[in-house]
C-alpha cells in the first residue's frame, strides 16, 4: 500500500504537471492574440491608406465636376451672346421678299386698316 506522503507527492507532481499545462495554453492564447491583433493593425492601415486615396480621387473628381460647371455656364453666356447678337442682325436687316414681317401688336378691339 502506498503511503499518504507519496499520494500528497504525486497530487503535488499532477498538480504542477497541469499548472505547467496551463501556462503554456495560456501563452499560447496570448501568442495567438499578439498575431492576430497585429494582424487587424495591418488590415486597418491597408483600409484607411485606401480610404485616403478614394478621399483624393474624390476631391479631384469634385474639382473636375467644379470646373465643368464652369466652362458650362460660360458656354450658356456665349450662346446667350451670340443669339442676342443674331437677334439684332436680323432686326436692322430688311425682310426677304416673300416673307412676312412681324407687325406690331394691335389692342383687342381695334381694326386696323391697310
Amino acid at each position: 500500500m502506498a503511503s499518504i506522503s507519496s499520494l500528497s507527492g504525486e497530487q503535488s507532481a499532477a498538480q504542477s504537471g497541469l499548472q505547467q499545462i496551463r501556462l503554456q495554453q495560456a501563452e499560447r492564447n496570448a501568442q495567438e492574440a499578439e498575431r492576430t491583433a497585429r494582424d487587424l493593425r495591418a488590415e486597418a492601415r491597408d483600409a484607411q491608406q485606401k480610404a485616403s486615396e478614394a478621399q483624393d480621387e474624390a476631391r479631384s473628381i469634385t474639382s473636375q465636376a467644379d470646373q465643368a460647371q464652369t466652362d458650362a455656364g460660360q458656354a450658356r453666356q456665349g450662346l446667350a451672346a451670340v443669339e442676342t447678337a443674331a437677334r439684332l442682325s436680323d432686326a436692322g436687316r430688311p425682310a426677304a421678299e416673300g416673307q412676312k414681317t412681324a407687325e406690331p401688336a394691335t389692342p383687342a378691339g381695334v381694326w386696323r386698316h391697310r
